[in-house]
């Protein structure tokens, strides 16, 4: 049972220092959310998370009478974290729309209170709690400032310490709390803070999916804590001396061979439980004074809004609460002081141009904020004028080489993607209405298939209960060697449930059932809410919304709209052209494979190309050692698997469950492949050279993307880098090629057509989309092709074999019926 320290809350704390409490705002919404979740007004709107964050609020500025208070928030997409381990939260259920609502719905609430918000891309708010405490600790100015951080969860505990920092978190309810400094979290683990990240390198965290070493469970990972501290002192130990190792902690020979075998898993599984200092945010504690920022009659307007009328009547002690009386306001005229005027320019979303500047000088900032930009211009603090950042930002990429990227790509571009989102994509709402009819009903019929094949009812979204059923009830896995989870449990992921398809017939109703509920709950029943009044989807496009250079879209994501399976493409025909309109589809055949042949010079493939052969007949045939002519459909279906894993530094495991074989079957067919492509191959070892030796990549066109990770010490991370940074230059070659087919075909319609017989509205993936009049569509599309067949200037090929860049287009009524 979790103890309590008796000291009253003021004996726990320096109340002679200044006081900064930062808010672990994300847990405390999920917190609250769970803990009140029927709460609403009474329209009906579901107003719990936030009833529960004002509640915390107001608590923590009664009990802790703050100086400071700061609000850090995780950011909707994946963070460096899911980069290195792509289950990290795997296991966690997808967020409630009501809660996801509410947390956008928070940031406006928690700035009405007077609190600043920091968040960063690619960390998550634990990362930005770190960074902060760890930036304060070392500046010296912050010597007499005191940090509490406010969470709803353990994590932030390892943070701990008994100078200057504590938890504040919530117990079992809203309404109880418990302040823990050093000696309460030695008191509850076993062991200082500063091991949590150790004891969870070995045990792992099932909340988080982080893996750990599988078996290790509490005791035996508080035993070697406790005992050596790091996981690092504790491999030390064992290594030096094993036996005495074994007398020191009491453990089993089998406990001790899964420490043995669980190296490699116990260091990732710490780093990635390990809060980082170096998160880009710009702290500056001044701007944390929320009695300073507070602005009554909007909190009082938000709390009426939200109809939490027992709040209302607490607001008064905010108010009395304020370090200065509220001064009259300055004459409208008057001009603004300077930091004024910086502050302004932060509350702008960042410009297009200087997100576009920063990404090409640093490619992990896709989408950057204004923290971002201040460090890749660095700068410690906001100028005065925009143009300011701009000039620093262009002599930084002229520094990096990524100028001409710059000007010949991506801000030429830039107006035609706005063009792109104005014109927006029809789509057919009565075709999806009656998809989503047809398969809801298929999908009510999938359930009760599935329930009467294993006997009994279940939610067949739980993963857990899908685990629970297969191989508890039924014992699907009895005697078979089933893959297991990062958390230890049998995977029921989709990949490993098409494994055991074989095993039971509920296996395929359920992919079917998963299939069909992803197709509604994403597209069918999604897509007609997100048409304009137009009737047309107006998606919001990234032009570097990937590391490697690609777009990105949202409002929806278009790139992720379904074509592997027939009941997903059918989608695609919803959108649709205007009446008196086609859509004109455009793409590079092969390109990824034709890039290689280019950059690897290997003739066997140039010679593919060059004289228009299917390429994957051809490498079916040296692999398997029989003539074209008689290379089987499995043989070709092989031959591409290979093809594009090998571009994608697919190793020998990998490539066999691609394939279906045995190890042995595709490491022969791995090593013909090198040996029949050594040029392909000696080029893809260079590349990985040159990024380990310099740290990043290039494309064609000279775009730059980083690998912090490539000489990592960590096995995972390094091989993960290696992988990635093979085919970088292919990747972003290719993304450069569709931009650059984009601001070709651009001036094509300037000079032979006209805007608004020619309209582009889609790219997607290698994709081009344009909506073009009737009479003129045939037209076009042979001019298009032309041009994009062109737009690699010949002057790159120098002292090189070109290769052919074919281009595939078609014409149709609906994006699904293009062929």
């Amino acid at each position: 049972m979790e103890k309590v320290s008796k000291k009253p809350l003021k004996q726990s704390i320096n109340t002679a220092k200044k006081r900064l409490v930062l808010l672990d705002t994300h847990a405390i919404i999920h917190r609250a959310y769970h803990a009140i979740p029927d709460f609403t007004t009474s329209s009906g709107k579901p107003t719990g998370a936030l009833y529960g964050l004002s509640t915390m609020i107001m608590r923590i500025i009664a009990d802790l009478k703050p100086d400071y208070i700061l609000a850090a928030y995780d950011l909707p997409q994946k963070t460096f974290r899911h980069e290195a381990y792509e289950a990290y939260k795997g296991t966690r259920q997808k967020t409630d729309d009501i809660l996801v609502t509410q947390l956008i719905e928070s940031r406006e609430l928690v700035k009405d209170f007077g609190i600043p918000i920091l968040d960063a891309p690619g960390f998550e708010a634990d990362d930005i709690l770190g960074t902060i405490v760890h930036q304060i600790k070392n500046n010296k100015d912050n010597k007499n400032i005191e940090v509490i951080i406010a969470s709803g969860d353990m994590d932030t505990m390892q943070l701990v310490n008994n100078t200057h920092v504590f938890v504040y978190t919530l117990k079992k309810t809203l309404s109880e709390t418990i302040l823990y400094n050093e000696d309460m979290v030695v008191e509850r683990y076993g062991f200082k803070p500063e091991f949590i990240p150790d004891y969870k390198g070995l045990r792992g965290d099932t909340s988080d999916n982080i893996i750990g070493i599988a078996g290790i469970g509490e005791k035996t990972a508080t035993i070697l804590i406790a005992k050596y501290g790091t996981i690092e002192n504790m491999y030390k130990a064992l290594e030096k001396d094993i036996v005495k190792f074994k007398n020191e902690v009491g453990l089993s020979d089998r406990l001790i061979n899964l420490i043995k075998d669980g190296q490699d898993e116990a260091i990732f599984s710490k780093t990635l439980a390990t809060i980082r200092h170096d998160a880009p945010i710009e702290f500056k504690i001044d701007e944390c004074d929320f009695r300073k920022n507070l602005d009554v009659e909007k909190l009082h307007r938000a709390f009426t809004n939200l109809e939490f009328r027992s709040l209302l009547t607490k607001i008064d002690v905010l108010k009395n609460g304020q370090s200065q009386p509220v001064q009259n306001p300055e004459p409208k005229n008057e001009i603004k002081k300077e930091q004024e005027i910086k502050t302004e320019i932060e509350k702008k979303p960042v410009p297009k141009d200087i997100a576009l500047m920063t990404t090409l000088i640093y490619s992990d900032y896709v989408d950057p904020s204004w923290g971002n930009v201040l460090q890749v211009a660095k700068l410690n603090s906001m100028p005065d004028k925009e143009n300011e950042i701009r000039d620093l930002l262009l002599a930084r990429m002229e520094a990096e080489g990524v100028l001409n990227v710059y000007k010949h790509i991506e801000q030429p571009l830039i107006g035609i993607v706005e063009k792109m989102e104005v014109n927006g994509i029809l789509i057919d709402v009565k075709l999806l209405e009656q998809l989503s009819k047809k398969y809801h009903t298929e999908l009510d019929e999938i359930e009760k298939s599935i329930f009467g094949l294993v006997g009994s009812e279940f939610n067949i979204n739980s993963p857990k209960q899908v685990s629970e059923i297969l191989f508890d009830k039924l014992e699907l896995n009895k005697n078979l060697k089933i893959k297991k989870s990062a958390g230890g449990k049998i995977s029921t992921r989709e990949s490993e449930l098409e494994k055991m398809r074989d095993l039971h017939p509920a296996i395929g109703k359920i992919l079917e059932y998963r299939e069909l509920q992803k197709l509604l709950s994403t597209y069918l029943d999604v897509l007609p809410t997100l048409a304009g009044t137009d009737g047309r989807i107006h998606a919001t496009f990234n032009q570097i919304g990937a590391v490697t250079g690609r777009f990105s879209s949202k409002n929806p994501n278009l790139q992720n709209i379904p074509i592997k399976t027939e009941k997903g493409r059918v989608i695609r025909n919803a959108f649709i052209s205007e009446d008196g309109y086609s859509l004109v589809v455009l793409d590079y055949a092969q390109v990824e494979l034709r890039l290689a042949a280019l950059f690897s010079q290997d003739t066997a493939m140039l010679e593919a190309f060059n004289s228009g052969k299917d390429i994957h007949t051809v490498v079916a045939a040296k692999i398997f050692h029989v003539p074209e002519a008689q290379v089987t459909r499995e043989q070709r279906r092989s031959a591409k698997t290979i093809n594009f894993g090998i571009l994608y530094g697919m190793g020998v495991n990998a490539l066999r469950e691609g394939l279906g074989t045995s190890r042995a079957e595709a490491q022969i067919f791995y090593d013909a492949y090198y040996q029949e492509f050594a040029t392909l191959a000696n080029y893809l070892e260079s590349v990985k050279v040159f990024a380990r030796e310099n740290g990043f990549t290039r494309t064609l066109f000279g775009r730059k993307r980083i690998f912090n990770n490539i000489k990592s010490v960590l096995p995972f991370l390094r091989a993960q880098a290696e992988r990635m940074a093979i085919n970088a230059p292919i990747q972003g070659t290719q993304a450069d090629m569709t931009k650059l087919a984009m601001i070709a075909l651009n001036s094509l319609i300037a000079k032979k057509y006209n805007d608004n017989d020619v309209k582009i509205v889609l790219q997607i993936h290698d994709e081009l989309a344009y909506e073009v009049k009737d009479e003129i569509a045939n037209n076009f599309l042979v001019d298009a092709v032309g041009v994009m067949s062109g737009v690699v200037p010949p002057g790159l090929f120098e002292g090189k074999i070109p290769v052919k860049f074919e281009v595939s287009g078609g014409i149709a009524k609906d994006w699904g019926s293009v062929k």
